[in-house]
């Protein structure tokens, strides 16, 4: 939490530095979130919604986001896939550019300790993407970790939370598309193509 204040604080003083609250999300196409809502008489319930058998698209999509301290706008990009290393990569890659186009000299990002976030492959690309940014330029990326189970030290959690609950639509099943364009309509972000997840699954070990 000290060191999330710290960047805070920084970032405060630097106008061409962007703090940013990083996290994953999955938009399920079935679960239906929680609702507040005044009724006379009995409640009203969200259904329990079900898919037809012809459907083919997933029951969930998967997509990081960024919530932006300096215009609280966000930077959202769904996946093909589910996170992993590769496409965190991907993903800061992405970022990292956006934010460059826009002149800024410096990315202060708050995660927490996902798998993804933590792992040898994602520390070791951005030590890289630093270096390279000394040599030639760019945007640097310092990433600040969370403790564990502290989500509510990230802003981003509850922008999850009202978007979920301002897409919903009580009475039937929404695409895969509907839900990728109504989170976008929501947040005020464009459609971008989605993340690819490259990297091959990993086989659980079976165990006798």
């Amino acid at each position: 939490k000290k060191a999330r204040d710290r960047l805070i604080r920084l970032a405060e003083t630097h106008p061409d530095w962007v703090l940013g609250f990083q996290d994953e999300c999955w938009w399920s196409r079935l679960a239906q979130p929680n609702l507040h809502v005044w009724a006379a008489g009995k409640p009203k319930r969200l259904q329990e919604l079900a898919l037809a058998p012809a459907d083919a698209d997933s029951k969930a999509l998967a997509c990081y986001g960024l919530l932006r301290a300096d215009t609280g706008g966000m930077m959202l990009r769904f996946v093909d896939g589910r996170p992993v290393s590769q496409v965190t990569t991907d993903y800061l890659a992405w970022v990292c550019a956006e934010l460059a186009a826009e002149g800024k000299k410096a990315l202060l990002m708050v995660w927490d300790n996902a798998s993804w976030h933590i792992s040898a492959k994602v520390r070791a690309w951005i030590a890289e993407h630093n270096q390279r940014v000394k040599q030639e330029g760019g945007i640097r990326l310092v990433a600040c970790r969370l403790p564990s189970k502290s989500p509510w030290l990230n802003t981003i959690e509850p922008k999850w939370v009202h978007g979920k609950r301002a897409i919903v639509e009580p009475e039937r099943v929404l695409s895969a598309s509907e839900v990728e364009t109504r989170a976008c309509d929501y947040y005020g972000c464009p459609r971008h193509q989605h993340l690819q997840q490259t990297d091959p699954p990993k086989k659980r070990k079976k165990f006798a």
